[in-house]
């Protein structure tokens, strides 16, 4: 069986929060994904991260994705290729 080489989470904010408050979320999201990481036998600092944000309605929907092994080297490959 393939082992998965990315992880992705997802939460809504309300558009009208704080920035303080969106920052504060941003990280409770980012400590949430390190404690999965290592759930599964990744480690937290080997993996690089990518934010996106979508604004449904009146909320925000913000995702957090952590990639390692191949994936990693994919999503670093297009962003080069991107940025040439």
């Amino acid at each position: 069986m393939a082992r998965h080489t990315q992880a992705h989470l997802t939460r809504k904010i309300e558009r009208f929060r704080s920035e303080d408050y969106k920052q504060l979320k941003k990280e409770q999201m980012e400590y949430y994904m390190g404690a999965k990481l290592l759930e599964v036998g990744v480690d937290p600092k080997s993996v690089i991260y990518r934010w996106s944000m979508e604004h449904k309605g009146k909320d925000e929907e913000w995702t957090i994705s952590a990639y390692w092994g191949d994936s990693k080297d994919k999503v670093l490959q297009e962003e080069q290729e991107s940025n040439a």
